[in-house]
C-alpha cells in the first residue's frame, strides 16, 4: 500500500532503540518507551494559509526527525508500524 500524507502531513516511521545501555545492562521489551525519534517515509504538500497560499514544509522524505512522546496516530503500513502527523508536532530534525 502507498500512502501521500494531505495538507501538512507527516507519514513517520519510528526508529528502533538500543536494546542495551551505555552500562552493558540488556532492557526488556516490557520496559523499553517507544521511541521518539523516527524517519519520514512520506510528507504532504503543506497546509494553506489565509490567503489559499501553500506553506512549504519543512521536512521532507528521509529527514530523521524528533517528536512528542504522545503525537500522532498509529497505523500498520504493509505490517510496519508508522506515524502520521501534523509538521507542528515535530520538534527538531536531526542532522
Amino acid at each position: 500500500m502507498k500512502l501521500k500524507p494531505l495538507n501538512d502531513r507527516v507519514l513517520v516511521k519510528r526508529l528502533e532503540v538500543e536494546e542495551k545501555t551505555a552500562g552493558g545492562i540488556y532492557i526488556p521489551d516490557s520496559a523499553k518507551e517507544k521511541p521518539m525519534k523516527g524517519e519520514v517515509v512520506a510528507a504532504g504538500p503543506g497546509k494553506l494559509d489565509e490567503d489559499g497560499k501553500r506553506v512549504k514544509m519543512a521536512v521532507k522524505k528521509g529527514d530523521t526527525v524528533l517528536f512528542a512522546k504522545y503525537a500522532g496516530t498509529e497505523i500498520s503500513v504493509d505490517g510496519d508500524e508508522h506515524l502520521v502527523m501534523r509538521e507542528d508536532d515535530i520538534l527538531a530534525i536531526v542532522e
